[in-house]
């Protein structure tokens, strides 16, 4: 029993879950030509997606062609937000439902995504079912309309978020998760995945850069010493993740948000608004990164961590998240941080992804 305590992580019963699938497809340039216009491609593509949706009881999709990178959260109300490179789509599973087209006029995507937001209650108990709708979905679009076109990409995104200081704040109820796999938990509910995939699962939290810190370390932040002010959170998140056993992470405090990837698919790169991270999580050497700008102090510093093969048991990440919770409390012992006031988010990732 006590062994199998370590694989349980208990999280609060509060927390948030979120579940989606991304499918990308880059067509050429004869699917283009085959359309009267660009407008008019789009256009169909949706009426065919949606009717395809409404017939597997999909009720929350959208088909971007503006090139954009979607970026889904947890929110009581539904609303979406552009930015330069990124179109945020915030939502309840519970509550909200749509149908939604976008795309720039007159102007060809250089890929055309498909985003199919989960709805319903348990999202996690029902998410090989959901899974199974969304390639159901796939096939008709391939059989119908995307004749002889390259597969699509399809990357299925689950996250569980919640504040780790919720018991101080009365929240006292939680729920013991195993967190197994995806793959063999899809394999275990009929939904099939190709031996061909990749995988990542990793944590993510994030400490505000709030009035009590910045009097904490006034004398660095006043003299606008701002690199010494990050090297101590850089050095501390070492060495916290180096006591945990935990060799693969990243703090970032430019002003961007990480994006995580396996280094098979895609290398650390960056711009404006996107900090691309990527792990070997098949090595057993620390991969420990920080980006940071020492001219400019952030309102939020973010932080990764990421599971390697080592952290991967049969029975699930528990005891990786129980490593990971850890290490922020032992990072946030040393910190000005009032617990009952203060949230702080952890979400847990996994990701799986493969051609279709």
């Amino acid at each position: 029993m006590a062994t199998l305590n370590q694989h349980r992580v208990y999280i609060p019963t509060n927390a948030r879950a979120n579940h989606y699938l991304l499918a990308e497809i880059t067509p050429n340039e004869a699917f283009y030509n085959s359309f009267s216009t660009i407008n008019c491609c789009y256009e169909r593509i949706a009426r065919q997606l949606f009717a395809c949706c409404d017939e597997y009881e999909l009720h929350n999709v959208h088909l971007l062609a503006n090139d954009m990178l979607p970026v889904v959260r947890f929110h009581d109300e539904a609303y979406q937000l552009e930015t330069d490179k990124q179109m945020l789509f915030f939502y309840n599973p519970r509550y909200h439902e749509a149908h939604k087209l976008y795309y720039t006029p007159n102007t060809q995507s250089k890929k055309i995504r498909l985003l199919f937001l989960a709805t319903g209650e348990d999202l996690r108990a029902n998410s090989a079912q959901f899974h199974n709708k969304v390639q159901k979905v796939l096939n008709l679009l391939q059989g119908q309309l995307f004749i002889n076109q390259s597969q699509f990409k399809l990357r299925d995104h689950q996250h569980l978020t919640y504040d780790l200081f919720a018991k101080e704040k009365g929240n006292k109820e939680s729920y013991g998760y195993k967190l197994r796999s995806l793959y063999p938990r899809y394999q275990s509910r009929q939904c099939n995945i190709p031996d061909e995939y990749a995988e990542m699962t990793y944590a993510t939290f994030t400490i505000p850069v709030s009035r009590a810190i910045k009097t904490q370390f006034q004398t660095l932040v006043n003299n606008h010493d701002f690199g010494k002010f990050y090297d101590y959170f850089a050095d501390s998140f070492e060495r916290v993740c180096k006591n945990n056993k935990l060799t693969h992470g990243a703090m970032v405090a430019n002003g961007a948000i990480p994006i995580i990837r396996n280094s098979k698919i895609d290398n650390n790169e960056g711009n404006a608004e996107l900090q691309k991270l990527s792990f070997d999580v098949e090595s057993i050497e620390s991969q420990i990164k920080c980006f940071y700008e020492a001219s400019k102090l952030v309102e939020t510093i973010h932080f990764v961590v990421a599971a390697t093969n080592q952290n991967k048991h049969e029975i699930g990440y528990g005891r990786f998240m129980n490593q990971v919770e850890k290490t922020i409390h032992s990072l946030c012992d040393e910190l000005s941080i009032n617990k009952q006031r203060q949230d702080l988010s952890v979400r847990f990732f996994q990701h799986i992804s493969y051609p279709f």
